[in-house]
């Protein structure tokens, strides 16, 4: 991996500006010749190792950016782990992803089709990214995180208690990356670099960012009976601080619950839940069996939260 400050160096931006509208501070993006899969298959070796087993039922990543259009990344990543032939499969729920993986996996594992899933979150978002584009070049970096789960009890550590999602495809301009799929194939290249990359219309993002997450974190804690003080670790996609900062404060999430790393990784799109779950293990911040709530909002539009306690797992170098 490598950081990013030499490309922003194009821009007509500094620290201060990125810092106060964004909270980011550094990223970092994969080197020349470096895959989403590459890093999918590192974050599900730790993942692995962290749960003490070596084999799954299933495989799911979640990318905006898979290694390629066709095949999906999920079997690779399942054959480099050395999984078999193992179910293995893609998610593109964009910033959302990794809650929808969750909800999969979860669901794999109550309707019994399952015991053990492991699920990923891994981008690289340079790939997609406009470097002259300030509003998405200052913000879009790269990473990975994984977590396995388990058949349990509702009375164990690390308990997926409620999963709810939702979308609205009305809002499918909110973040898109225009040419290049089968509504513009563009097969000979004329739209220019700038149609490939993501494109993000940022103040409406803002707007539908904090109702939705407002919205389906208040409706995941009535499902599980909780208020919002009963909250002991509010993990939302590290999108924007200040839009972490407003869905916690109409959520009522207390300060000292609020987790977070948008400073020091940035925006990593699905991988940004995974990647505060993993600092907050190595840091060992939050108890195992802790009230925690995820949330998410991604293009498509697509958003969900999850409601569980935390889990009881090592960390792993």
């Amino acid at each position: 991996m490598r950081n990013t400050d030499e490309p922003l160096a194009l821009l007509e931006t500094d620290d201060e500006w990125i810092r106060s509208r964004t909270g980011i501070e550094a990223r970092r993006w994969v080197g020349p010749g470096e895959s989403t899969g590459d890093l999918a298959v590192r974050a599900g070796q730790r993942a692995l190792r962290s749960a003490g087993v070596a084999k799954v039922d299933l495989v799911v990543v979640s990318t905006t950016t898979p290694d390629h259009h066709s095949p999906a990344t999920a079997p690779w990543v399942a054959a480099q782990l050395g999984l078999g032939t193992v179910p293995a499969f893609d998610i593109a729920a964009a910033c959302s992803g990794f809650v929808y993986a969750v909800a999969a996996g979860d669901a794999w594992i109550r309707a019994g089709a399952a015991e053990t899933v492991l699920l990923i979150g891994a981008e690289t978002l340079s790939t997609i990214t406009d470097m002259a584009d300030r509003g998405t070049a200052v913000v879009f970096a790269d990473g990975a995180g994984a977590v396995v789960l388990r058949r349990g009890t509702a009375d164990e550590a690390g308990a997926v208690l409620a999963a709810q999602l939702g979308s609205d495809g009305t809002q499918k301009d909110l973040a898109v990356i225009a040419a290049g799929g089968a509504r513009w194939p563009d097969t000979r290249l004329a739209a220019g670099h700038g149609a490939r990359c993501l494109r993000m219309q940022g103040p409406q993002m803002f707007a539908h960012a904090v109702r939705r997450m407002t919205e389906v974190s208040r409706s995941s804690l009535a499902a599980v009976g909780w208020e919002a003080e009963d909250v002991e670790a509010f993990v939302g996609h590290q999108a924007n601080q200040r839009i972490l900062d407003k869905v916690a404060d109409l959520v009522g999430v207390r300060p000292s619950a609020r987790l977070g790393n948008i400073r020091e990784v940035g925006n990593t799109s699905s991988a940004s839940i995974p990647l505060v779950m993993d600092d907050v293990v190595r840091q060992k911040s939050v108890g195992a069996g802790a009230r925690a709530l995820l949330t998410a909002f991604g293009g498509g539009a697509v958003w969900g939260a999850v409601a569980m306690t935390w889990p009881d797992i090592p960390p792993v170098s």
